[in-house]
């Protein structure tokens, strides 16, 4: 299980280094393979190749009526490989369509990452917080 936000910067390449508490578990459990596709709140989703494998299949498995979403997580998916330092390369294109650039804001979401522009995460994090919390939060004892 993943947890846990990790500000980071992508050097001039479009590389992230994987924070050392989660690439020793990567490399363990993943070999350091890990999938990368984009999320529909306008971030992007890593993936340990396993995880994905298993995420994939359920997208798969979407009716027709969903075929968009099944576009836009398995059409954009790019299979990515940890360098010998660490680092994974975040495709172009990817970046683009999130409006990724140099700082970022990695969580720990469980089984899997969210890769966020740091503006725009900490930009919707506030709005969250302002806002109105949501009905299945309003019984759960924290």
């Amino acid at each position: 299980m993943f947890q846990g936000a990790s500000s980071l910067s992508l050097d001039v390449k479009g590389r992230l280094s994987v924070p050392t508490r989660h690439r020793d578990v990567l490399s363990a459990t993943a070999a350091g393979q890990l999938t990368i596709t984009r999320h529909p709140h306008g971030c992007l989703m890593l993936f340990p190749r396993g995880e994905w494998e298993k995420f994939r299949e359920r997208v798969a498995a979407l009716p027709m009526t969903a075929q968009w979403w099944k576009r836009i997580f398995l059409g954009n998916a790019m299979d990515v490989d940890m360098d010998s330092t660490g680092r994974i390369l975040i495709s172009p294109e990817l970046r683009a369509a999130t409006h990724i650039s140099k700082e970022t804001m990695l969580l720990g979401m469980g089984s899997h990452f969210e890769l966020w522009d740091k503006a725009i995460y900490d930009a919707q994090e506030a709005q969250a917080m302002q806002g109105e919390m949501p009905d299945v939060l309003r019984d759960f004892s924290i």
